[in-house]
């Protein structure tokens, strides 16, 4: 097997706790702050996929505000244009996983980067709130390409952009759909398993599945 020269990481879920706003969900819908965050979270990555397969592309930002609108409506929430830019700017400082830092750290022999579907304009901030800008050499965005994961183009875009054969990725992510799309196109992928999640049935597996990022040195 190659060596690995480059780590690619997923954002939102593997290094960033989407659910994280579920505390301030709670403090403006008292109540319904879980059941909230977790149709918001499932809604946004529908819209992804339903975004890709009809060709009719919207930023990460644009897309994450329409679900948010629909799990409001659709919990019978009541909406405003303040209640909605409090919760989006939420996204912009989302909690890291506690072991995010010390996991790159371990990590700073490989290149390191974020390949997300998240705009840019999302992710910088978010990136640098966390404190993790010097722990990343790269930040990456489908923004580009207009087409989300888990879309072959993107993970190809990683290879491109990071000037790597794919057999020297390991692409790592808490998303199983995701983890599918990126073996399938031929990257070394690895689970983090959080929430004890069931595996995908879409016919790929991982090269490993693990609990959380520390184990991430030693497979590597």
């Amino acid at each position: 097997m190659v060596a690995v020269e480059a780590v690619v990481f997923d954002a939102y879920g593997t290094l960033f706790d989407v659910h994280s706003v579920s505390a301030r969900c709670e403090s403006l819908f008292p109540g319904s702050g879980i059941a909230l965050s977790r149709l918001w979270r499932a809604k946004q990555l529908e819209y992804t996929w339903l975004r890709s397969m009809m060709q009719r592309y919207e930023c990460f930002d644009a897309v994450t505000a329409d679900a948010l609108r629909f799990a409001c409506d659709a919990l019978g929430l009541q909406w405003s244009e303040t209640l909605g830019g409090t919760l989006m700017q939420e996204y912009l400082r989302l909690q890291p996983y506690p072991e995010v830092a010390g996991a790159l750290s371990s990590l700073s022999r490989y290149r390191r980067a974020i390949l997300s579907n998240g705009s840019l304009q999302m992710l910088a901030p978010l990136v640098a709130h966390a404190g993790l800008a010097g722990h990343l050499d790269a930040v990456l965005s489908v923004d580009r390409l207009r087409v989300f994961k888990p879309d072959p183009r993107v993970y190809q875009s990683a290879m491109d952009l990071l000037e790597v054969r794919k057999e020297r990725i390991a692409f790592v992510s808490s998303n199983a759909w995701d983890i599918a799309g990126a073996t399938h196109f031929g990257l070394r992928t690895f689970w983090i398993r959080r929430g004890n999640a069931p595996p995908e049935r879409l016919g790929a597996r991982p090269e490993a599945t693990v609990r959380d990022l520390n184990a991430l040195a030693a497979l590597l």
